[in-house]
């Protein structure tokens, strides 16, 4: 069916049916597949085949080898406005944060939707067609609430929206400095007082985000998700872990936190309640399929057989734990434990997921000397496939009848991809390509970035140069 076409569809809608053409494309098996046909009707994927010959007539040619859209798992939209500048000095995780309060205390949800526009733009030119938000910027500088309680996350609803990505907004509880450390200066805007106040709060979003989404009349609901989130075991007092995770339970969304990043963390919490950071969790009833720990970094084997047979997720960033110090996660030991694996980038000292996805081997490669350790194909899954289940969004990450129509095509014909052989496309993808090699993409049926440009924000780097100037004016 010819690009353009509209097909009448039930109740008498009309659709519009666009057909694209992939020269090459990944369908979730060991390799790619050559001469992809396409077929998307509104927002979903109707039809998949292999078709010899060339494009059919009216179908839009993707040039360059086409993957599901990927999903962002992890994101701070704010931390963009640090990018360069917390590289200036020698420090810590804990110095670095001190500068991450700064900007954080300097936001409104008007500012915070324009930075948060030019982020989720440049996500979506890297071929992110979904991120999971963790939202914790809740209320004013002093701490008051806005007249409308959600008016921060909602700003961040919007501006996935408007730059054309889907997004889950994880809202995070965030009620303590430290284990028995009152929140002071920053903080103060992070929190609700209670797990059981956030809680209130955050059905009120739920209720909205869920209204908005059935109004529009899309299979999947809109563009919007609300999840929870735990900050931190250092930011929830053990007492209230169980409130949040039971709210996450009982309405079926994804619970995200923050684990181990630091040895710092593991050491106060052995100290304050003679447990790990996995094990309080644990007792609180955190674990579980739809759990996402975000690091996870420093584990013991007690911790990785509790994630692994939870079945929780663990979200990487490695640009981000190079970045800060972090360290080197047991990722391949949670992988054999069962434990599955998305991707994120967290602060976005660079917003590249196939450099992610990289860095998960070849870290792994510095850590014990060996190579070999994930297949292109696992590491392309936790971008995508992955990625968008740890986000609620099953149904996403694959190129196949009734997913969400997300296309990314990574051109061939740069210096990086130049003579990359058809049968080894997924390895030059992961181990040679960038963000910068993402020609086109098409998120949840709509054409958002052609030839490298966004077709709704426009001039992106422009967009970010006055976001982040405005952000950071008072420097």
């Amino acid at each position: 069916m010819p690009a353009g076409e509209w097909r009448n569809g039930e109740r008498g809608n009309y659709v519009a049916v666009t057909v694209y053409y992939a020269d090459h494309a990944w369908l979730g098996g060991d390799g790619v597949v050559a001469g992809v046909v396409v077929e998307v009707t509104g927002e979903a994927i109707s039809d998949v085949r292999q078709e010899a010959g060339g494009p059919p007539p009216g179908a839009v040619h993707l040039r360059g080898v086409t993957i599901p859209g990927m999903a962002n798992a992890h994101s701070h939209a704010f931390h963009r406005a640090l990018r360069g500048r917390t590289q200036r000095d020698r420090g810590t995780f804990w110095t670095w944060r001190e500068q991450m309060y700064q900007v954080a205390a300097r936001l409104t949800p008007e500012l915070y939707h324009r930075l948060a526009v030019a982020v989720y733009a440049e996500m979506a030119l890297a071929g992110i067609t979904c991120v999971g938000e963790f939202h914790y910027l809740h209320h004013d500088a002093e701490g008051r609430r806005y007249a409308s309680r959600n008016a921060m996350g909602e700003a961040l609803v919007a501006a996935a929206a408007d730059a054309g990505i889907r997004i889950t907004l994880l809202d995070a509880c965030y009620l303590t400095g430290g284990f028995d450390v009152p929140l002071a200066g920053p903080q103060t805007r992070f929190t609700d007082l209670s797990a059981t106040a956030w809680a209130n709060r955050v059905d009120d979003l739920l209720d909205d985000v869920t209204t908005r989404g059935e109004a529009t009349g899309s299979p999947f609901g809109g563009h919007a998700r609300v999840g929870a989130a735990l900050h931190s075991v250092r930011a929830v007092p053990a007492d209230e872990i169980g409130i949040v995770a039971g709210w996450s339970r009982a309405r079926g969304v994804p619970l995200h936190f923050h684990l181990s990043e630091q040895t710092a963390e593991n050491d106060a919490c052995k100290a304050a309640h003679g447990r790990t950071p996995t094990e309080l969790l644990a007792d609180h009833g955190a674990l579980g399929p739809a759990s996402s720990a975000v690091h996870a970094t420093h584990l013991t084997p007690a911790d990785i057989s509790l994630l692994g047979a939870a079945g929780t997720t663990v979200c990487a960033c490695p640009t981000t734990e190079r970045d800060l110090a972090d360290g080197i996660g047991p990722l391949r030991d949670l992988a054999d434990a069962g434990t599955p694996l998305s991707l994120g980038s967290d602060s976005h000292a660079v917003i590249d997921l196939l450099e992610e996805a990289r860095a998960v081997e070849l870290d792994e490669r510095l850590a014990t000397r060996h190579r070999g350790h994930w297949q292109a194909i696992d590491l392309l899954r936790s971008a995508t496939e992955t990625g968008h289940a740890s986000l609620g969004w099953t149904e996403a990450g694959q190129i196949r009848p009734g997913a969400p129509a997300d296309l990314v095509t990574v051109s061939l014909d740069s210096v990086r991809l130049a003579g990359a052989h058809p049968t080894t496309l997924p390895e030059s993808l992961i181990f040679a390509a960038t963000a910068s090699d993402v020609r086109e993409v098409v998120a949840t049926g709509r054409h958002i970035v052609s030839g490298g440009r966004h077709l709704l924000a426009g001039d992106v780097p422009a967009l970010l140069a006055a976001a982040i100037g405005e952000v950071t004016r008072a420097e």
